[in-house]
């Protein structure tokens, strides 16, 4: 996938793994994007070189926008809707069994999906200007498939309040206050020096030891691979209504 089109990137240096998405349009997420997210994640996990994990993004102001709209737009069936949001459950269920201990570099606003991804690492750092927001009951659809990562992180209470309120921003300190984020850089400079610190602890750190510390973390989530599925299928299905259609139009004007 070129530059154009995005791209999902993987570099390896002293046991640290760094994955890095792209999408021009402010770091959206297409399938090929989530597939090329979900494959990564689940190769370096798998790699016994691999200490630790570094899931970043490109650009600065902007970590990820969420799911792509015009993917969404174009879903014309339940069947197809379904195997959209499941890009989305695929990567969460890759970060929550690779056996490292996954940070995420968040050094710009996240939104929906991007959410999603923040709470499903294991340990967040980001910017001050790392705003979040679940957009998606705004859209005439939920949070449904990163609900559970994003709960399991910060709690039912802040959940519902960005479900909720799909169309306000939380300013990146609320997020840190509720968990979302472990660490808050009012630079980007101070944010990669505190990830370049921990990844290399984490690199020379015991690898059996942060491997039954994952599955404390994660400890209940065992189903999760059929939970997320079902929730694909509620969105796949709900994308579909008229009112979603005209919702999601509506959103890309106002990115034009």
């Amino acid at each position: 996938m070129n530059n154009e089109h995005g791209y999902v990137s993987v570099h390896r240096s002293h046991g640290i793994s760094t994955i890095e998405f792209f999408h021009p349009q402010s770091n959206s997420l297409p399938g090929k994007i989530l597939q090329g997210l979900a494959e990564a994640i689940h190769n370096e996990g798998i790699n016994a070189d691999v200490k630790t994990i570094i899931l970043r993004s490109a650009g600065e102001k902007v970590f990820c926008a969420g799911a792509s709209f015009e993917e969404l737009v174009a879903i014309k069936t339940e069947t197809e809707g379904e195997q959209f949001f499941s890009g989305f459950a695929h990567v969460i269920n890759a970060m929550r069994k690779a056996p490292q201990i996954i940070i995420a570099r968040i050094q710009g606003k996240c939104v929906g999906g991007g959410v999603g991804l923040a709470a499903a690492a294991d340990y967040a750092i980001a910017t001050s200007g790392a705003d979040v927001k679940l957009s998606e009951l705004a859209v005439g659809i939920g949070p449904f498939v990163v609900g559970p990562a994003v709960e399991r992180k910060i709690e039912l209470s802040a959940f519902s309040q960005l479900a909720i309120d799909a169309s306000n921003w939380r300013p990146a300190e609320w997020a840190k206050q509720k968990g979302l984020y472990a660490e808050l850089h009012a630079e980007i400079e101070g944010m990669d020096e505190s990830i370049h610190r921990l990844a290399t602890f984490l690199s020379q750190s015991s690898v059996d030891a942060m491997k039954e510390l994952k599955h404390i973390f994660w400890y209940g989530t065992e189903h999760w691979d059929e939970l997320l599925r079902k929730r694909a299928a509620i969105s796949g299905k709900l994308v579909l209504s008229e009112q979603t259609k005209h919702f999601i139009e509506q959103f890309k004007n106002k990115r034009k």
